[in-house]
This record gives C-alpha cells, structure tokens and sequence, in this order.
C-alpha cells in the first residue's frame, strides 16, 4: 500500500514561492501571525481529591455522586430547594435527614443535607504559547485579569420515551487556584483555573467549549469532548481497569505500519467512546474517549473461538478485529464469521447498572461476514446490521439497541431477497437504513448463469414487507466525453471498464445516496443517478467518510485521499498531490511533530465539520500514534494557485499573476435572528462564589461551593425546567422566592436575591429564627467586602440564572428547529472581484439554493444591488410549508433535513479566511417537528 504520506521533496523554487504568496494573498492573517502569539487552550480532567496537583489527570468514569464536599456545602445556609423535595434525591425513595448546627455568635441553626450529593470532577485548565513557558503565561494571565469561560454542552440522549429531549447548556467561568506543590515563592509557583465538571441524568456525551473573558492574551476558542467512558470501572486500589479487556502498552509498528486503514463507525453525536480494529492478528482494538486526543489499546476478552459448520463457507481464522461499531453505550465487533457486543455501565443513562460482564456473542448459529453501521438513531433506538453468508445468504440481521438492550431480527420477514426479486442466486454486498422512511436500502450482487454478474439497489420497506427493484447498476462505467459528470439514462456510450460496486452511503439530511466502487454515482431520490466523472475508473473506493454536513472525503484501495462538497460535481485530489508537498514541506519547515518521513494512516473521521487523520508516524525508529487536521481548504488553495499562474513582464523584470476563480471576495452573513427560538437550546449562567483571599485565589472550600452550586442550579433544571414559560417560571425563579431566604445567614455570609411573597413555613428544626424582614443582598455584600464573612466565601444569587437573550454570531447556528408554518430569515452579503458594472455585477455573483425536501420547506431569496458598494445583498427566507405532518409531539420523530446555500461558480475556489484557517460552504441542518 501507498503511505499516508509523501516522501520529503526537494522544494523547487517555484514551490516556495506559491506557499509565499497564499501568506501574501491574506495579508490581515500575516498581520494577525505578527501580532498576536500562537496560543492554545489546554483541558485536563481531575477529580475532588487531585485538585491543585501538578500533573494529575483522570478519566470520566464515576457516575455515581460522591460525598466527599458535604461538610464544605455545609456552610451555605440556604438550600435553594425545598426540604421535602430534596428527600430522596437519587432514588425517589430514600429519604435524607436534616440536622441543624450552630453557626456564629448567634447560634443559628443551619439547614443541610446530612449526604450532599456532588460532581466527582473538575476541569483544570492552562494555556500555551508557542515558544513560551506555560507556567509564566498562566501566572501573567490572572494577573491581567484573563478568566476562562467554560461552556458546557450536553447531548441529548437516544431514548427519548425515557429521557426528556433538550438542547441545554451551563457557562461557568473558571476560578484561579494555586498549585499544592512546593513553592518557594511568596505568592504563587504553580497555578491553573478550575471549574466543576458537571454530569446531566441521561447524557454520557458532553461537549466543552473553552473561551477567553476578553483580557489578556488573544486565545482562540477550543473544543474538547470531555465523555463518559463506562468501559472502564474503578478498582479497590483506586486505578482503573477495562471491563472489555486487558489494556496493551506497547505499540508495536507491525500492529500499523503497512496494515490498510479502515473506517471509523460510530452513532453520530451520540457515541462516548469509538473503537477501531483491523490490527493484524491480533483480537484488540483502539478505544477512545476524546476522539482520540488519546486512546488505549485493548486486548478483547474473547474466546475467539471458530465455530465452523457445513452451511458456512470456508475461510481463513484469524485473530484481526475487521468490523467495529460503537454505539450510545454498546460496543459491536466482528471476528471471522462470528458478531460480539458489550454494553457499557452508564447509570446516567438506564438508571441501574446494565453493563455486561463479558462479550456476549450473538447470531452464534449464523455466519456474518459484515456489519453494516447504521450512523443515526431514530424512534429511540440505534441500529447495527449483519450480512449473512451460507443457509441465509439473501436475508439481512437487523439489530436494534434500546436502552442498552440488544435485539436482532431477520429481514426481509417473508422470503429472501433473491426470492422477493425473481433471482437464483444473489447476495447482500451493502446496507443502508433509512431511519425517515423506516426503510432498507440493498445492494445485491446477482449470480445470472446466463449472463455475467450485475448489481441493482433493492428497497425493502420495513412497515409493510414490501420489495422493489430501484436501480439496476450499468455493467461498464460511461464515457463521460469530457464532462464532470453525466446522467445516467441508459442511452449514454460505455467504456469497456467494469462497473464494480462496493458500498453505499446516505446522508439523511439531504437525501444524497452514494454508491461507491472503482466509481462515484449520486442520487437524491435513489432512482437517478449522476455519475462523477472527475473520480479515475482506475482506482477503486475503499470507504466513504461523510461529516454529514456537506463534505464527504474518499479514500481508495492505494490510500489516497479524495474530497467532494456535495452540492458540487468536482471531485478534488487532496492526497497525494502538489497541494499536499507544499502543506508538509511548510509543516517540516516549522518543525511540526505531526509529520515524519515514514507514516501510515489508520483512519480518516471527521469531527466539528473539520477532517482528521489518525496516523502512526516512525521518526527516529521511535513509533507513535498521532491525530492531524487534513487542512482541506489550504490544500484546495495551493492546488489552485499552483495550476493557475502567469509570468508577467512589468519594466525589466517578471512578475507572478494568478486567476481569481472566486466571483466575489467579501462574504458576510447579516441580520441573523436571535438563535434561542430556533435552535432551541437553554443555556445557565453560573459564576464562581467571591473569595477574600487578596490574590484571587480560590480553596478546596470555594471550588466545593461552587461544584455545589452548579448541581444545585441543573438539579433545579432537570426537575421543574419549562423551556417555553416566561421567565418567572424559570426552574431558577425558585432560588429568588425560597420561603428560607428570609432566614439570617450563618457564618458564611451568603446571599440569595430579593423578598419572598409568602410567609415562611415552620422550621424542621426547633429554634430556628427567621427575619422579620428581608434582609438585604448589598448588606451581605457588604460584610464580605470587609472580610466579616467567616467562611471567606460570598454568593451572589443574581450569577446563577437562565439566560434568555442570546445574541446572534456572525455565522448560522449548526441547526435549527421549524414548527409548523414558521420562518427562519437571514441576509448574505457578496461583494463583487473588481468594481462592475451594475449589468455585470448582477450577472457575476449569484444565489443558489438546494433544498433537500421542497415539499416540505421553501426557500424565498430577494436580491439587492448595492451598486455604490459593489455588492449584491441576498435576503433568504426558509419556511415550513405545514405540509408534512409525520412527525410526533415536540422533540419526537423529527424530519431531518438540510437547506444548501451556494454562490454559482464558488465551489471549490472561494475560502473564508478564519482564525482557524481558511473555510469554504453554508449548510443549514434543520430538524422540523
């Protein structure tokens, strides 16, 4: 097989200048790179007990609440819950005992759970700079005044009949703390930030978001996946083992150097941890709970054994994992002809503990020979195929996982395949669910004795048993005649190449079918189809990787990389190609260690719309696996300037010109609607309590009564939470009219908001004095100012809230939401290259929009010429139709579906200068209930 990448070239001159001028062609990126540093976010997990240790790290395994920070939350006086609502927390039936303790001169009682229940984790978080020491940047950062914000967003759960659907976020800002290292310094050595990691019922995905308070130093945002890995339990001695296996430290380089990569398979959005097998003779696989920021490799514990049998065709045992599939909280794997699963330990997420104790073998009497990944959820539940070979060739096993339980059926119900179609001999090569139309989709190999072999893409619906013949695949690819791409019809010319079909692949967005070989079709209602022409009939696809977003990358049989933006017929060569020799040779230049001269791809994922490599590199004789940004766009962009250039005599001496493809050079997005009503997402505010301690710093103490808060303020959430109620029914509201916020405060000094309407109940405990009056927020405030508050911590109730007011950024959200006859309504801006013409303005730049369910949505799309501003401004407006009415009560049975907008002649030759890089494509992502 071919590397995953190129041995290092020589640079011609001409090479260097074409990276040159890319930098040239950006000149705010150039002044950007001079004055700013190159800074990054760095995330680590720890636990309650290693807070303030230098070099602690752990895993998010503990889902159970810990009780280690009760005698610290002790010293809050109020609880922003009822007593009797508080009572039987985590059961529903246990109840907890008050206890009342003296506090200050007054001995005032204090009411507090005798067992608080609390996050086991923090996120510890630094920064880099390149060049610089970490340590000093951090201690300069708080000293001016740089505070992270931490933005914490929880995926919503498979099973919606359990579980409520909801899009919630929390943003906290991180509070300064001191190292717990020695330190000979008067001040501080060591410090990081903090904030507590929360945990939400019913979510084991989470996303954290990291930004900067505006102060300080320029750091651009950063992404982590911070997951629930509950393939992992703890031990007596504290470490951590593998439920699924023996963990293996050595990475041996015949484990990947010249083994082929292989597909990533996983339920998008909703999987915590992915695995990847195909290691040689081996029964271990890659697990990742960080989308491989790091990783494990897992020796399985299985039996491996071969069950062999007349009805089963003869093949060769081995060890290799091929096919691995993870799941919400099952893992799948195929060993020869014999499927395995695991169920994780996720109480978030079942409620009690459902983990397996062993693979389980399933399907133990039939012979599978593929599993078929199912990418979305739908109806609850999440989906794994089987395809069968021997007595059940022509049937499909079709797997569905609810709430951790496993169950498989055979399909079609009636009759094989081969039956259903009128056929001998056939078999099941491909398949593919769609979840919308409760729908197979087949791709059948048939055996005719009197003909050679062809393939057709068979429906089978699931509802009714119904069988039908959509699509028969020509014998011989189409002579394209020089086109990028062609209708097939049945009356275009053929080559004399084979068509060899291998696999399909739907995105349910924008109802694109892929069917994939040594050629490219594309359909969007899996009856026509266009073939691509710019994709060579020499080579032939190994697998398909869509972001499901508008990007599919294609990787072959020799390892090369190949990018389609779907909207488009262009088919672009990322590796290898002139493109790719100047992006390394820059990375050598700057001495990056994500490249080396010997490296083998392992596979290829997509992750927040961006691609990534996973690679095992050799440098120095020293092996390791590294995760890489594909930079596409940059790619696309030296490509493009190197193919399209001319030598321009100026005076004495000649000067580089390039063609501009790109019909426009501004891009704006304008006007977009506040998000909250479209994206539906619920987002809390909570802000660390104020410590006295006069550098900032906060104590183990502070971090507890923060990490107490936060749990207070979602546990509000989960159980009184309106998402459509004004704000006064804000699960938040009943922290501000608590019948105990009357009381006067203890030792701590806390405050909690305004007068309560409603006389105070009598106290559970005997001699507890409440206030005649509201006692005031500033006076609190007050007290803490001068340090008279004896628990050196004060609380401001007001910096815990649900906010209702979000603007709207300078980009489309990921998805909206459209109920019945609603509209969503934005403006794009387009500036022209040069100044035009009104005529030629008009005619040079120009809206497209694709729409993947016309009729269901509509899109409406005004122009306006600027003449003065040489622009054109596109007013688009996207409605529902109040036409499809499928779908169930809100959140439930949601249609998916995507609107694609797209500048006529922009594809593939306008990028978006970003801090992150360059950036090209708009889809919007909708969910219509």
């Amino acid at each position: 097989m071919s590397p995953a990448g190129p041995a290092w070239p020589r640079l011609r001159v001409l090479q260097a200048l074409w990276a040159l001028l890319v930098v040239l062609l950006a000149p705010w990126r150039l002044w950007a790179i001079k004055n700013t540093q190159e800074c990054t976010w760095q995330v680590v997990l720890n636990n309650f007990e290693t807070v303030g240790k230098k070099d602690a790290s752990d895993r998010f395994v503990d889902q159970e609440p810990l009780y280690t920070v009760d005698k610290v939350f002790s010293l809050l006086v109020d609880a922003p819950i009822d007593p009797d609502e508080v009572r039987g927390l985590v059961s529903g039936k246990r109840e907890r005992s008050w206890t009342c303790t003296p506090l200050g001169s007054g001995h005032l009682p204090t009411l507090s759970l005798q067992t608080y229940l609390g996050f086991p984790y923090y996120l510890k978080i630094n920064y880099s700079c390149k060049g610089e020491s970490s340590e000093a940047l951090v201690r300069k950062g708080h000293l001016t005044g740089l505070k992270p914000v931490v933005l914490v967003t929880f995926q919503s759960p498979v099973n919606f009949h359990r579980w409520k659907i909801e899009q919630l976020q929390i943003q906290m800002e991180a509070a300064p703390f001191r190292s717990k290292e020695r330190c000979n310094a008067e001040e501080v050595c060591l410090m990081s930030w903090y904030t507590p990691m929360p945990i939400k019922n019913g979510s084991v995905v989470m996303r954290v978001d990291v930004s900067s308070n505006g102060l300080g130093p320029f750091i651009p945002n950063k992404r982590f996946r911070v997951n629930i890995n509950g393939f992992l339990e703890r031990q007596r001695d504290n470490t951590l083992q593998f439920t699924v296996g023996n963990e293996l430290f050595n990475l041996i380089p015949r484990y990947f150097v010249n083994v082929p990569s292989r597909p990533l398979w996983y339920t998008v959005d909703q999987a915590p941890v992915f695995i990847l097998g195909g290691i040689p003779e081996e029964k271990a696989i890659l697990l990742t709970d960080t989308n491989f920021k790091d990783f494990f490799l897992v020796e399985l514990s299985i039996d491996s054994c071969w069950v062999g049998s007349f009805y089963c065709p003869p093949t060769s045992f081995t060890a290799t994992i091929y096919d691995a599939i993870a799941t919400e909280s099952t893992l799948f794997i195929r060993q020869n002809q014999l499927i395995y699963y695991f169920t994780g330990t996720y109480t978030t997420l079942h409620e009690s503990n459902r983990g397996s104790e062993r693979w389980v073998r399933v399907l133990a009497n039939e012979c599978i020979k593929k599993l078929c990944p199912v990418h979305f959820h739908s109806n609850g539940s999440e989906y794994v195929m089987a395809l069968t070979t021997g007595k059940h060739e022509g049937y499909v096993h079709f797997g569905t996982i609810t709430d951790g339980r496993v169950s498989f059926e055979l399909l079609p119900r009636q009759r094989s395949v081969c039956n259903g179609i009128l056929v001998v001999n056939c078999s099941i090569t491909w398949a593919v669910f769609i979840a919308g139309d409760y729908n197979l989709l087949l791709l059948v190999e048939i055996e005719d004795p009197s003909t050679r072999k062809y393939f057709q893409v068979v429906s089978y619906d699931l509802v009714s048993d119904y069988l039908v013949v959509l699509y028969t695949i020509p014998e011989f690819i189409p002579d394209a005649r020089g086109l990028e791409f062609l209708m097939v019809l049945g009356t275009e010319s053929y080559t004399n190449f084979p068509m060899v079909p291998k696999g399909m692949s739907y995105n349910p967005y924008n109802n694109l079918l892929f069917i994939w070989g040594n050629f490219l079709l594309q359909s969007y209602n899996s009856e026509n189809f266009i073939y691509l022409a710019d994709f060579p009939k020499e080579l032939s696809i190994k697998y398909l990787v869509n972001s499901f977003y508008g990007d599919t990358a294609i990787v072959t049989e020799t390892e090369e990389i190949w990018y389609l933006l779907e909207g488009s017929y262009q088919v672009y060569k990322l590796f290898p190609s002139k493109g790719w020799e100047v992006h390394v040779s820059l990375q050598v230049m700057q001495q990056s260690s994500l490249y080396a001269p010997n490296e083998t791809m392992v596979t290829l994922f997509y992750e927040d719309h961006r691609l990534y490599q996973l690679v095992y590199l050799i440098d120095n004789q020293q092996g390791r696996l590294v995760k890489r940004l594909v930079p596409v766009e940059q790619l696309l962009m030296y490509q493009q300037i190197s193919t399209d250039y001319l030598l321009e005599r100026q005076g004495s001496h000649l000067t580089l010109s390039f063609t501009n493809f790109c019909p426009f050079t501004v891009m704006r997005l304008r006007d977009l609607p506040n998000p909250q009503i479209y994206t539906r997402q619920e987002r809390y505010r909570a802000q660390p309590p104020r410590v006295l301690e006069p550098g900032g710093f906060h104590s183990d103490n502070s971090l507890a009564v923060y990490q107490g808060l936060v749990y207070y303020l979602l546990w509000l959430h989960s159980k009184y939470d309106k998402p459509y109620a004004d704000p006064v029914h804000d699960p938040t509201w009943r922290w501000w009219k608590n019948k105990k916020q009357d009381q006067v405060r203890g030792e701590g000094g806390e405050s909690v908001g305004g007068p309560s309407p409603d006389p105070p109940s009598p106290s559970p405990c005997p001699g507890t004095v409440f206030a005649p009056h509201p006692v005031p927020q500033d006076y609190y405030f007050y007290l803490a100012s001068n340090w008279r508050s004896a628990g050196s911590v004060h609380v401001d109730m007001a910096s815990y809230e649900k906010i209702y007011d979000l603007k709207a950024e300078n980009e489309l959200p990921e998805r909206i939401f459209l109920d019945k006859g609603t509209s969503y309504r934005f403006s794009v801006f387009l500036t022209a290259g040069e100044p035009e013409p009104l005529r030629t303005v008009q005619g040079k730049v120009g809206l497209a929009v694709v729409l993947a369910d016309p009729e269901c949505i509509e899109a409406v799309v005004k122009e306006k010429v600027l003449v003065n501003r040489n622009s054109v401004l596109f007013w688009v407006t996207l409605s529902d139709k109040r036409f499809c009415f499928d779908q169930g009560i809100s959140g439930h049975h949601l249609m998916k579906t995507s609107m694609l907008l797209k500048v006529v002649g922009s594809s593939g030759h306008c990028f978006q200068n970003t801090h992150q890089g360059p950036r090209m494509q708009l889809l919007v992502v909708v969910d219509s209930p």
